[in-house]
């Protein structure tokens, strides 16, 4: 009988890959929080295109082309009501700032923080 061990043994394997498979977990639990982020984010970047010369641009006007684009693009969460529409000068600023939670294990959450600012007209 060999007295030395080599290579790895089933407890060395669970104690490697038990952290690879929790950051994958999360990973798979993130990726949708991302993706509805993206759709926001592609959302105001189309706002500050359609909006560009500022012509026309009001608080209202704003905020319905932003219900019809969540509309679209099927996003829930924020609300066109959380979105953050501000004068600046001759600029309107608008800002997707919020908070999303991915559910990781029974009481675990994972919290993503995301803030989008875009500035339509004002001589860009």
């Amino acid at each position: 009988m060999r007295t030395k061990q080599r290579g790895l043994t089933v407890i060395g394997w669970l104690i490697l890959l038990l952290p690879l498979g929790i950051v994958g977990y999360a990973g798979i639990r993130l990726t949708p929080v991302y993706l509805n982020y993206m759709k926001v984010a592609r959302t105001l970047e189309q706002l500050a295109v359609d909006f560009r010369t500022g012509e026309g641009a009001n608080p209202q006007s704003i905020r319905g082309s932003i219900e019809k684009r969540f509309d679209i693009e099927s996003v829930d969460y924020p609300t066109p009501k959380d979105i953050k529409i501000t004068r600046d000068g001759k600029a309107w600023v608008v800002q997707a700032s919020y908070d999303d939670q991915a559910p990781l294990f029974s009481n675990l959450a994972i919290l993503v923080v995301f803030d989008k600012t875009v500035r339509i007209g004002g001589g860009e």
